[in-house]
């Protein structure tokens, strides 16, 4: 495999560095074969002296792994390995300094994944049937000492404690020969599973989550073709193990929407018979208002998926597609390959597993908008069919009454922000990613302002939609970030930004206003809005100079600073 210090890296990589009490040149190699990462180890010895080493180095890391066994990070644990009575008191007071040391890190590393200690070969079985017995068994001891870990860390917006005991069903027999012969307490299979979690929160956290399903009906959603048998002759709940396992899967499914995952139907069949189906089959655990919308004709699949996400306002690189049947799959697989196509499993049986499987849903937080985006999408059809029945779009505009609150930004709102910032990829001018730390950090500076928008209209309330930065040098103000989702995108509300921006800008002495468009693979429609919007563009740059940006007189504006 090589030292992955000496793999060719890619530039554009995201690269990190793994601190371990074990040799972790196995798992390192795992992650360099993930796309986009560049891993190296840190320096060899005690766990401490590497995470003081690396705080004196000018380099900046992406992300760390600080992997450690429970003995090698607190030694006071291996007292109780060797079924001496623990000293508790010793134990969570180097916890303490163990934090203390892993919180050091944050100069230096955007993003540190902590895996929770484990315990490893004939450790397992510990005191057996008094393992968990309160002041003696190992693991109860060490669920107590991981629960400290995950509370030390949780003010740190830039830690992920992970859960690595998910990772050690994939053990095996020979786990304690390689730890004679290397110094590697666990079978490659755990370090595989340990790096794809790794990839997939990256992914999260650099916005690229997916965030929308689209779903076949007939032997997918349930059992049977609807429009053969009828919807009183579908297989779904019942005492009936395959309805069962339908009605289970779309439990799963609903409890992705409480995540914020947006569902959506693409199915071959007559729309009318396909939704009486939806409504009336009473062992039915989605209704009509948990998809956001959906294609349901005899056209091909590709392209309803390419016209319902544009519907949505979506890129096809926020959908993940599931169908029963391969043709399907591969049609849809070819055709858009920005499509997230997953295996899917012939046994209904399986359907829901296979679904709590999938990585690309992960996120780095979960806001009370996002546990509210399916019904925020149902509302935007809901917007749609009305824009159908308007005059003119103009008229539609008029229809919705919009009103947009405009909010300074305060540490309080910081989460929301950062998250705003981090997932945001279509409507976003610079496409910059900070954490919650490093955007506290950037607003400390008094010449620098952020606003966050809360948008609403006849259908609903859709919550903080956006975020805008602006950093101000003498009589010029340079729009850092300017982020909108893209769910309320094209209703006038970044026009209505821009004069929040502008107004807020004027008042602080700034008669030029510059916005320094940074093209990304998925943020076209950002740069057409400012070609749009009477910017006066040079080159990439788009220059304002004529004062305060005009409100849209279809949008309401509030601004919270009076």
């Amino acid at each position: 495999m090589g030292n992955p210090s000496e793999k060719q890296m890619d530039v554009n990589a995201l690269k990190g560095i793994v601190f371990s009490d074990f040799n972790p040149s196995n798992f390192c190699g795992c992650l360099n074969r993930s796309e986009g990462i560049s891993a190296v180890l840190g320096s060899e010895g005690e766990i401490g002296s590497q995470l003081l080493a690396v705080q004196k180095r000018s380099e900046i890391y992406d992300f760390a792994v600080v992997w450690t066994r429970p003995e090698g990070a607190i030694p006071a644990f291996a007292q109780a390995l060797e079924f001496e009575q623990p000293n508790t008191e010793a134990v969570f007071a180097e916890i303490h300094h163990y934090t203390a040391l892993l919180k050091g890190l944050q100069d230096r590393v955007k993003h540190i994944f902590v895996p929770t200690w484990t315990l490893t070969g004939a450790q397992q079985r510990g005191w057996g049937m008094l393992d968990l017995r309160p002041n003696l068994g190992l693991r109860n001891l060490l669920l107590r000492m991981n629960l400290a870990l995950t509370e030390a860390l949780g003010d740190a917006s830039n830690f992920y404690v992970l859960d690595a005991q998910s990772w050690m069903g994939q053990r095996s027999e020979g786990d304690a020969k390689l730890w004679y012969l290397a110094k590697v307490p666990f079978s490659p299979a755990v370090f595989v599973e340990a790096a794809h979690d790794i990839e997939a929160a990256l992914n999260g956290i650099g916005g690229k989550a997916r965030k929308l399903v689209l779903l076949d009906l007939d032997n997918t959603l349930w059992g049977g073709e609807v429009g053969e048998v009828g919807w009183e002759h579908l297989r779904l709940g019942g005492h009936d193990a395959t309805g069962e396992a339908f009605a289970d899967f779309q439990r799963a499914l609903k409890a992705l929407t409480r995540r914020g995952i947006v569902l959506g139907l693409l199915s071959k069949n007559d729309e009318q018979v396909a939704l009486e189906a939806i409504e009336k089959h009473p062992e039915m655990i989605l209704s009509q208002n948990d998809f956001a919308g959906w294609r349901i004709n005899w056209k091909d699949k590709a392209e309803n998926a390419v016209e319902l996400v544009e519907d949505l306002n979506l890129g096809l690189s926020s959908a993940v597609f599931i169908d029963d049947q391969p043709a399907e799959r591969s049609r849809v697989q070819e055709a858009l390959p920005e499509v997230f196509v997953p295996e899917w499993p012939s046994d209904p049986l399986l359907y829901a597993q296979a679904l709590q499987s999938l990585r690309c849903f992960d996120v780095p937080s979960v806001s009370n908008e996002d546990r509210q985006r399916a019904g925020l999408y149902v509302s935007e059809r809901k917007r749609r069919k009305e824009r159908q029945i308007a005059v003119s779009f103009d008229d539609w505009l008029k229809r919705l009454n919009t009103r947009v609150i405009v909010i300074p930004l305060n540490s309080s709102d910081l989460p929301r922000a950062a998250q705003l910032l981090n997932r945001i990829n279509q409507m976003n001018l610079r496409t910059r990613r900070l954490s919650e730390d490093d955007l506290a950090n950037w607003l400390q500076d008094p010449s620098r302002f952020g606003w966050l928008f809360r948008v609403s209209d006849a259908f609903g309330d859709a919550g903080v939609c956006g975020f805008a930065g602006l950093q101000v040098c003498g009589q010029v103000g340079v729009l850092t970030d300017f982020a909108l989702s893209c769910r309320v995108m094209g209703r006038q509300i970044e026009t209505a930004m821009l004069h929040a921006i502008t107004r807020s800008a004027n008042t602080e002495g700034v008669s030029e206003v510059q916005a320094e468009y940074v093209a990304t693979a998925r943020n076209q429609p950002c740069h057409t809005f400012f070609i749009d919007s009477h910017f006066k563009q040079q080159e990439n740059v788009f220059v304002w100079k004529n004062g305060i940006y005009d409100k849209p007189p279809v949008v309401e504006m509030v601004f919270e600073d009076g």
